[in-house]
């Protein structure tokens, strides 16, 4: 970033005013020390107060070089080279304000760094405003330090130490001649002269320009003034200083109109408080130290030099100005007579001063000079200084005021003489009590602070019930009034006394002003009552004082009975005013004046509003109505329509005064038949008002109309006579008042906008009140006399109906908003202007509202099928101006926002109608081309938005902000908060939007190619993302943090927001996401100062927090995508360290070592102490206690149906919260009780509305709490996956595994602490639930990771870096978390389990490599071995596990019964894992005992037609699948006991398996081929199928291992499945298809057939019949032939066909489908080999007496060009061709060798590898690594680290399937080897041959009948051996001898003896093979027999 150029006639200075600023008026803390330092720095500033730096020829030589050579800028290193324009503009600008030229080139250079904040300005201009903006920042500082002295009049309540600082200083300041320097300042500076010299050198720009330029003159000028008026007002000026004053005063001159301009009145007022002392009499605590330090009670020649000054004859150029200094001494030194000090020389003289100053007109000045200034009313301390010298004159100089009344009377006396004789009236007539009573009337009048000062001119004489009303006389409750306040009341009494006719004006003009204030206007209004005469029956009124209700109504009536008389016949011709009878000027303006006063005291008193109204005499109501429908003038009418307004205010009035207005038909709403023309007010307007080109009747009117409007609408006005309602009333004041006003004539041109606001207030509030009814779009009908017609629809709806139609009335409203528009950017002042922007205001109002409502009314209107034709108002907006032919009605309400300085408001409107028109996306775009469309109008677009949002006055206020200021800094805020609100909508949209417009994004190109600048920075304007981030980044480089957070909490909610939503959009993430990094280093400052901690505003601290940690989530994913370590490396140590940090330097630049060492550098425990990481406080941050409100108390209404109701009233608002519409509600419950009929229901109305105020007190607090709780749950979910991408996606070794475990140990412990205290919210649980779950599976896998990579298994201490301790209380405290989550919460358990299955992993030892050594060891060596870390966690979990007893057990095992299938299945889980290291026994002890076990059991008969479906080609949901699956496997565990399994046929497992259809579904294998599921995901049906069947086969299998005691019954029960499946059963053992799962069913069969299809297995069957016997041995005997003929398949070439065949379908993933698919041919060989044994040994033990499996053919099966094997090669091939040949188990035997070899020396090499893995090359790395990476190009992404750990878990994974082989290879070939024996031994020694020669024929066909017959081993039940002797001839015999001797060669059998060597040596049957090959080789070389 470019370091700021600090010039230093700007840069100093502006920081200067932010410290004062702070320290002063905002106290800010720790700022007295900051202040302190800038005032020594800037002393000389003050003291040579505005003087520039002087111009020198050595500084313009040494700019002139700045081109060539360059020049050093102070704040910048190096020296930089300039062009020449900026060195020439540098030379204008120091001759221009007479700056040194250094100064002037640094001014130039901050022009340019802050042009774009000034859109359209050069620097040069740019530079103009600095220089002011200087200056300015100067005088407010000192103003600022001036007023927080402590002094007489007024205090800041600031520290001691801050006063005394300041004092000192400006004590300092003022002793070196700061008033005169003041002074001359003041008279210096000139607007005019300074614009002159601008404009001379080309120093002014636009309208803008122009008048910031000249404000801000003005404001400094103004703020020297004020600086001097500060302080005099709490400290007294020297002689000296008090003569300069007087002195400058003298020449002062007055503005055009009279009166003194804001800067002069400020040094006026100056005077007056150096020349006060009044507060003497207040008698606060300091006062004697207050008037010693008076010169002018302590210092005569301070007096005598002021006196003479002021006593001076020479006139001053305003005489008025020195009438009121003179005044005001006279005034002192009556002060002076009444206290004890010695100014008796001067104290004669007051009345002679006195005298001077009434004949220079004093009071007349004070009105026109004083008064007259606008500044006048803003500043309370004028007010009271001057409110304290007319009541001191009346007070103290009670003579003065006598002789004025009495030369009053005179002069009254001498007009009416002069007046009867008609001759001309005398000259000398002085008017000073006129004057002095005007003065008072427009003094009090205007009370903008609320002060109420005119109370002390009443002296309460009754005792009013109102304590308040006492004497309050500056805060003291007296009982008697003060003496001041007699006085001043007796005043008020006594002029009223016989008043003169001349004075009858001015008095009632007094009294109005001292009626304006509540109490005020009560005590009038008493007074008027008093004066009154007592009997009213005198006719002539003379009785009584002329100023009384009694005489003033008496009058109106008698006015009204004459002026009756003339009322003309409206069909006359000549209808204009007859000559006036009755009322002449005079009485005119008497009327006029007593109208006035009566409307101010109704209008404050409502009381008086009452008591008059309803008065049986007066009647006043009625009486004005007469009035006004007489021929008087029409500004007598527009005071009483005014007044009439006034008594309106009251709802009880308002309601008759309606009907009255409809009766005396004002605005005419009937017509009688005959009539020609209208009458009334519309005649007025269009024939007298518009010629005499004034409207004050018409503004009179809607003034009325406004009132009646807001107190009540009737709606039955004018029933009888028309069609009742408000209709004719909206006609008038629409067709005739607002249509026509911008064509009428107007004399005086600001009434044009007074007319325009008054009738758009009356819309504004008909709108506004206005709620779419249903009823509004049903055509209702009401009688008038005696026919139907349409009645009218509310006022309200047929403004909307105006609305969204192309009416006048809308192009109207639209035209006056360009219109407005346009007048502001002219920046220049024209009559109306207020009102103007008034009327806009409204405008825009209206359209806001329309906007709001129309969406209902719309609806309601489509429900209604009514024939009414409406548009959209957005649509409308887009319609063409005719004005200037463009669609711009948009961009003219958007250019409000460049207004908002000036206009806050109608910026503030600007932006709600913006946003709601934003919510429209189809608007938008179109909307973005209007808004680019003129770059100009861009520009100040752009501008406009981001000055809204740069505003600096915006504060987020409560409601009831008190003051101006506060009420538009808080719509500033809404503004801003609008704003953000249209940023957010518009980023959801589709692009191009508005948001990206506004946000500085392309918008005609594409969004991603976006380059994001710092303003100004190749031209790129400053954007309201730029006005966001300043926003932000205030205050982050302090220690407090950003200040906007704590400031404005949800504007910087909203702030974070829009920052997250560029972040999260994929088109916006990249630009933005860059710009933040680079040039703003906005995460990590931010961040850094988390959490943000808001006692005030939970709620939005919370939000803040989390948009900002999901933000930091987002960068920390991007930033280890693209590998930019250093960026993730910093957030990752910020976020996770516990050591506390260097604090980064502020460019975010850190020092290299600081990027270098990872985190682990900050783990030395020995160094610092520890820091809470940032992401443990912010967990702190967010509160898991939420307090509930409690239930409602109702004595009334009925809870249940005020909670139906409070639900009916709820909807979901824009951040998503369901909350309870508040002001909805109200409405439907007040409606409720106003429907109460009946005395009784009055009588508890006010107790009944108590209860709706709770009730709705109640529905507020739930929102409040829904909010809350809602905010809880985003941070916490933003914080999750905060930590969650911490911890998934940075690279991992930014983490060292020891502190990531530390981290994790941390965050989980907290977390669990926090979830697991008492009043946790059970609405959080479920994140943390899912928190927990993550970082489990996270330690567990850093856990095993550090494992695998060798570290610390041997480290005694500790399991790896984490302490078993810690590991064992995360485990207790997930426990506790378990239970604690108690019946409910189901699913929030499921992660839980997840986690605890996670945990119990990292005590489950990793696979070892099967070195085939293992064995040697004795088993004395391996029970003493020490116990390693795994079994010793393993056994301390069990025990923490078992000490929560029955509780834990009960949940889970409730869990895993029944529930949401994914809790179960992971309930499951937990069951199968805590069942596998209970070596106790004690879970399954619980679960046999509680039942829980069998009803698993017997729920598997359930399950079965859920299987079922899902075999059907299209399946439902695999949910069922997974549940069946976890249950078996859990099963499958609980068998691997005795015991369990023993339960578990206890139970009935084996029947209720019997009774499921699902086996025997087998899919078809071909036919769902089309249907596969492309994704893969879906298996197929086949699939599916063999899913359900393996985990049962493999349950038998398991069951049978265990039941080896009780072997018997298991066998029978699997035996009988497999008959009642057996068809099934069957067709897979014939399989066609060898696949992989083919294989696998086949290797489970066929071991669950080797151990149960046994003859001996039907012995137990107990009494069977015997029918059922032969049944069985049937299935028994075809499951052995097919076992057979299976191995015949499996032994020989078929093997290689079919591994070929598996790598040519999946050639992926082919080298471990291949391994598996040898391991399961091999088991399948291995099983059935054993099930032959098993029949030989269970037939027989001898050898003679054996059955035989093989036919006597010793020749091996040749394959046949890969089809199928044919057993037999001999002659009698269709003979045998039942049983396979003993050639085959021969082959098999060779095979099977060769297989070992090739497996073991497979073995030796990956152990090889395995041990020197570091050594191996990169390519056989990658290698191996494919086989456990799926994906192309997978291995290429994995770090070095991970590359070897794949490898090793894959060889790891090789050399234990190679052992397996071996061990199946190993088996089989011993197996073979006793089969061969068998037979052999058999064939042999004990066969006896049968000769072919005996019958040839006959016994062939015999033979080849028995075969055919029963299966092979069919005799078997006949006890005989199988193949009989008569079957086998000796040739036979002789040839299987030769066959096997040639096939059992020596070669095989020194094979044979290796095997047994390499492998059985080391197992324990050390010399079986040995034996076996001893006797086979004995056998054949038997000679022949």
């Amino acid at each position: 970033n470019v370091t700021p150029v600090r010039a230093s006639l700007w840069g100093p200075l502006k920081e200067l005013w932010e410290t004062v600023d702070g320290a002063v008026l905002r106290r800010q803390p720790e700022s007295v020390h900051l202040l302190d330092l800038q005032l020594k720095k800037h002393k000389p500033h003050f003291l040579s107060l505005y003087k520039n730096p002087p111009k020198s020829a050595e500084q313009r030589e040494k700019v002139r070089k700045a081109s060539t050579e360059g020049i050093a800028i102070q704040g910048q290193q190096g020296s930089r080279l300039l062009p020449e324009q900026l060195l020439s503009e540098a030379f204008i600008l120091s001759d221009l304000f007479d700056i040194g030229e250094l100064a002037a080139l640094e001014l130039l250079l901050a022009g340019e760094q802050q042009q774009p904040h000034f859109p359209g300005l050069t620097r040069g201009l740019v530079a103009v405003l600095l220089y002011w903006d200087g200056k300015l920042c100067l005088a407010n500082s000192l103003r600022t330090l001036i007023q927080s002295r402590h002094g007489k009049t007024f205090t800041l309540d600031l520290s001691g130490e801050l006063v005394a600082l300041t004092t000192h200083f400006t004590d300092e300041l003022m002793n070196q001649g700061l008033t005169k320097r003041l002074l001359t300042l003041v008279s210096e500076i000139n607007v005019t002269r300074e614009f002159e010299r601008l404009q001379k050198e080309r120093g002014l720009g636009n309208e803008k320009h122009r008048k910031e330029v000249s404000d801000l003159i003005k404001e400094s000028r103004q703020a020297l003034a004020d600086s001097l008026f500060s302080w005099t007002c709490q400290s007294p000026l020297s002689k000296d200083d008090t003569l300069a004053l007087i002195g400058h005063l003298e020449t002062v001159t007055a503005q055009a109109d009279g009166s003194l301009d804001s800067v002069n009145l400020a040094l006026v007022m100056a005077l007056l408080y150096c020349l006060d002392v009044s507060f003497v009499e207040q008698g606060t605590e300091d006062r004697e130290d207050l008037i010693q330090a008076l010169p002018m009670l302590t210092e005569r020649q301070y007096v005598s030099a002021v006196h003479s000054r002021l006593m001076d004859g020479q006139p001053w150029k305003l005489p008025g100005l020195q009438a009121v200094c003179r005044l005001a001494w006279a005034l002192f030194l009556e002060h002076a007579s009444n206290m004890p000090y010695t100014l008796v020389e001067f104290t004669e003289a007051d009345e002679a001063l006195a005298d001077q100053a009434l004949l220079g007109d004093v009071f007349l000045f004070m009105k026109e000079g004083i008064l007259g200034c606008e500044s006048f009313a803003q500043e309370e301390f004028y007010i009271r200084r001057l409110h304290s010298l007319i009541t001191d004159f009346l007070a103290l100089m009670p003579m003065k005021v006598k002789q004025l009344r009495n030369r009053a009377d005179e002069d009254a006396r001498l007009v009416h003489m002069s007046l009867q004789m008609d001759s001309e009236l005398p000259s000398s007539l002085r008017k000073d009590l006129d004057h002095l009573m005007i003065l008072i009337g427009e003094f009090y009048s205007k009370d903008s602070f609320g002060l109420e000062l005119g109370l002390e001119f009443w002296c309460p004489t009754e005792s009013l019930q109102h304590t308040s009303l006492q004497g309050s006389y500056l805060g003291m409750a007296l009982q008697r009034p003060p003496h001041k306040q007699v006085v001043l009341s007796k005043f008020v009494r006594q002029m009223g006394d016989l008043l003169p006719a001349t004075l009858y004006i001015p008095y009632l003009r007094m009294l109005k002003g001292l009626a304006n204030g509540p109490q005020c206007a009560h005590y009038s209004f008493s007074l008027l009552k008093t004066n009154g005469a007592t009997h009213s029956d005198n006719i002539q009124g003379v009785s009584g004082s002329p100023v009384s209700w009694e005489h003033f109504f008496h009058s109106l009536m008698l006015y009204h009975e004459n002026l009756r008389r003339d009322f003309p016949n409206p069909d006359a011709a000549h209808y204009r005013h007859p000559p006036l009878r009755g009322i002449t000027q005079r009485e005119l303006d008497g009327l006029t004046s007593f109208l006035q006063l009566l409307t101010t005291i109704i209008t404050w008193s409502e009381n008086a509003r009452l008591a008059l109204c309803e008065h049986p005499q007066w009647t006043p109501v009625v009486v004005m109505l007469g009035l006004l429908q007489c021929s008087i003038p029409p500004i007598l009418k527009a005071e009483l329509l005014h007044c009439l307004a006034a008594f309106g205010k009251s709802p009880e009035i308002a309601a008759s005064l309606w009907q009255s207005l409809e009766y005396t038909q004002i605005l005419q709403t009937v017509r009688a038949p005959g009539q020609r023309q209208a009458a009334g007010i519309e005649v007025e307007l269009s024939e007298i008002e518009s010629s005499c080109e004034e409207y004050p009747l018409t503004r009179g009117f809607c003034h009325l109309i406004s009132t009646l409007v807001e107190s009540s609408l009737p709606v039955n006005l004018g029933a009888g006579l028309r069609v009742p309602g408000f209709q004719p009333y909206l006609n008038f004041l629409r067709d005739s008042v607002f249509l026509p006003f911008p064509t009428r004539a107007y004399r005086r041109p600001a009434e044009k906008w007074e007319v325009a606001d008054a009738v758009l207030e009356v819309f504004h509030k008909l709108l506004r009140d206005y709620e779419p009814q249903p009823s509004d779009f049903v055509q209702e009908m009401v009688e008038l006399q005696g026919e139907q017609v349409t009645a009218h629809k509310p006022p309200g709806h047929s403004i909307m109906f105006h609305l969204l139609n192309d009416s006048p009335m809308l192009a109207l409203c639209l035209s006056l908003l360009e219109e407005g528009v346009r007048q502001l950017d002219t920046y220049a002042p024209f009559p109306g202007k207020k009102l103007l922007e008034s009327a806009v205001l409204h405008c825009l109002c209206l359209l806001d509202l329309a906007l709001q409502k129309e969406v209902v009314f719309m609806d309601l209107l489509r429900e209604s099928q009514a024939s009414m034709l409406v548009s959209p108002l957005e649509q409308l907006l887009q319609g063409v101006s005719p004005q200037t032919r463009r669609a711009d009605h948009i961009v003219n309400i958007a250019r409000y926002l460049y207004h908002s300085s000036s206009n806050p408001e109608a910026a503030f409107q600007s932006a709600k109608i913006l946003r709601r028109i934003a919510n429209y996306p189809n608007i938008q775009t179109r909307l973005v081309g209007d808004f680019t469309h003129d770059q100009s109008v861009s520009d100040k677009l752009m501008a406009g938005f981001v000055e809204c949002l740069d505003s600096e006055e915006a504060e987020e206020g409560t409601e009831n902000g008190d003051g101006e200021r506060d009420n538009v800094a808080r719509i500033r805020h809404e503004t801003q908060i609008h704003m953000l609100n249209l940023l957010i909508t518009s980023l959801e949209l589709k692009t191009p939007n508005l948001a990206l417009y506004l946000l500085g994004y392309e918008v005609k190109k594409p969004v991603s190619s976006t380059n994001l600048q710092d303003p100004g920075v190749l031209g790129c304007p400053r954007s309201c993302l730029h006005a966001i981030l300043s926003l932000l980044q205030r205050g982050t480089e302090k220690r407090s943090g950003p200040v906007l957070t704590q400031q404005a909490p949800h504007l910087a909610e909203l702030c974070y927001q829009v920052i997250y939503q560029l972040c999260a959009c994929p088109d916006t993430s990249g630009p933005t996401m860059r710009y933040l990094r680079t040039s703003q280093d906005f995460l990590f400052s931010h961040l850094q100062h988390l959490p943000f901690i808001l006692p005030s505003n939970q709620i939005a601290a919370l939000s803040q927090m989390s948009w900002l940690m999901k933000t930091a989530a987002i960068e920390l994913r991007v930033t280890s995508l693209n590998r930019q370590r250093s960026h993730t490396q910093r957030l990752v140590s910020l976020l996770l360290d516990d050591q506390p940090h260097t604090q980064h330097t502020a460019d975010g630049e850190s020092g290299m070592e600081e990027e270098t060492r990872s985190v682990s550098g900050f783990l030395h425990f020995d160094t610092v102490s520890k820091v809470r990481r940032k992401l443990l406080s912010v967990l702190d941050a967010i509160d898991f206690s939420q307090d509930m409100p409690e239930l409602l108390q109702l004595d009334f209404f009925e809870r249940a149906q005020i909670e139906q109701v409070i639900s009916n009233c709820e909807h979901v608002n824009e951040q998503g919260h369901t909350v309870c519409n508040v002001k909805l509600l109200h409405r439907v419950l007040v409606a409720e009780v106003n429907a109460l009929q009946g005395m009784a229901a009055i009588g508890q109305r006010p107790l009944l509305m108590e209860e709706v105020n709770s009730i709705l007190q109640q529905v507020v607090e739930r929102n409040r709490v829904r909010r809350s709780l809602s905010a809880k749950r985003h941070a916490l979910r933003s914080w999750r996956s905060l930590v969650e991408t911490l911890l998934t996606t940075c690279p991992a070794d930014l983490i060292p595994a020891d502190d990531r475990q530390l981290i994790i140990r941390d965050l989980l412990l907290d977390l669990h602490d926090k979830v697991l205290s008492e009043d946790a919210a059970g609405e959080l649980m479920p994140i943390v639930a899912g928190a927990v779950f993550t970082l489990t599976a996270h330690l567990s896998q850093s856990v095993l990771s550090e494992q695998q990579q060798g570290a610390g298994l041997e480290v005694s201490s500790g399991f790896a870096s984490i302490a078993n301790s810690a590991l064992h209380l995360i485990l207790r405290k997930l426990l506790d978390f378990i239970l604690c989550t108690g019946g409910g919460y189901q699913r929030l358990r499921a992660h839980l389990y997840g986690s605890l299955l996670y945990y119990l992993q990292i005590a489950q030892k990793p696979e070892e490599p099967d070195t085939l050594q293992t064995a040697g060891k004795a088993m004395w060596e391996r029970l003493t071995a020490p116990e390693d870390g795994f079994s010793k966690l393993q056994r301390e979990n069990l025990a923490i596990i078992e000490s929560y007893g029955r509780a834990l057990m009960e949940v889970v095992c409730r869990d895993a019964c029944d529930g949401h299938e994914i809790s179960r299945m992971l309930a499951l889980a937990v069951l199968d894992r805590i069942l596998s290291i209970d070596r106790q026994n004690q879970w399954l002890v619980y679960l046999c005992n509680s039942g829980y076990l069998r009803s698993l059991v017997e729920s598997l008969r359930q399950d079965d037609a859920a299987l079922q479906s899902l075999l059907t080609p299209q399946p439902p949901l695999l949910k069922p699948l997974y549940i069946y699956e976890s249950k078996m496997a859990l099963l499958t565990r609980v068998a691997k006991t005795g015991q369990g399994a023993v339960e578990l046929l206890r139970c009935g497992l084996v029947a209720q398996l019997i009774e499921c259809q699902v086996f025997d579904m087998v899919p078809d294998s071909d036919a769902h081929r089309v249907m596969r599921d492309p994704s893969g995901f879906i298996p197929s049906p086949m699939d599916r199928y063999r899913q359900i069947l393996l985990p049962t086969l493999r349950l038998f299998q398991v069951i049978l291992t265990s039941t080896t005691m009780n072997h018997q019954q298991g066998a029978a029960q699997v035996l009988q499945w497999l008959i009642v499946h057996a068809d099934t059963i069957q067709s897979l053992l014939r399989c066609q298809e060898l696949s992989m799962g083919a294989l696998q069913e086949l290797s489970l069969l066929t071991g669950i057939i080797s151990k149960t299809a046994l003859p001996g297995a039907l012995e137990t069957g107990g009494e069977v019949n015997s029918a059922a016997i032969m049944e069985f041995q049937g299935h028994i005997n075809r499951f052995q032939r097919l076992c057979l003929s299976l191995l015949g398949r499996l032994a020989g070439s078929e093997q290689e066909r079919l591994l070929k065949q598996a790598e040519v379908a999946a050639p992926g993933d082919s080298a471990e489908r291949r391994e598996e698919m040898e391991v399961a041919m091999q088991q399948v060989r291995a099983n059935i080999m054993e099930y032959c044994q098993t029949l030989l040994l269970q037939s027989s033990a001898q050898a003679q007496f054996s059955i035989c499996l093989f036919s006597p053919s010793g020749s091996e099966p040749a394959g046949r060009d890969g089809g199928r094997t044919d057993l037999s090669s001999t002659l009698p091939s269709m003979a045998y061709s039942r049983a396979p040949s003993l050639g085959l188990v021969l082959y098999l035997l060779k095979n099977s060798a060769a297989d070992f070899f090739r497996f073991h020396q497979s073995h030796r090499q990956s152990l090889g590898k395995l041990q020197s893995l570091d050594q191996l090359p990169p390519e056989e790395l990658k290698e191996l690594c494919q086989g456990l990476v799926s994906g192309p190009g997978g291995v290429e992404k994995i770090s070095s680290v991970q590359r070897s750990l794949l490898a090793k878990r894959r060889l790891v994974q090789l050399i234990n399937n190679r052992a397996k082989l071996l061990a199946l290879c190993s088996y089989v070939i011993e197996t073979c080897l006793f089969v061969l024996w068998r037979h052999l031994e058999y064939y042999l020694l004990h066969c006896t041959p049968t000769d072919p020669k005996d019958s040839l024929m006959p016994g062939a066909s015999l033979y080849r009948s028995r075969l055919t017959d029963d299966s092979f081993g069919g005799l078997q039940a006949s006890g005989g051996r199988c193949l009989g002797l008569s079957r086998v001839s000796q040739q036979d015999l002789d040839l299987l001898k030769s066959d096997m001797a040639a096939g059992f060669g020596e070669a095989l059998q020194r094979k044979l003896l290796e095997v047994e060597g390499l492998y059985s040596q080391v197992r324990s049957r050390y010399t079986f093979i040995q034996a076996l090959v001893r006797r086979i080789r004995g056998l054949l070389r038997q000679p022949k027999s």
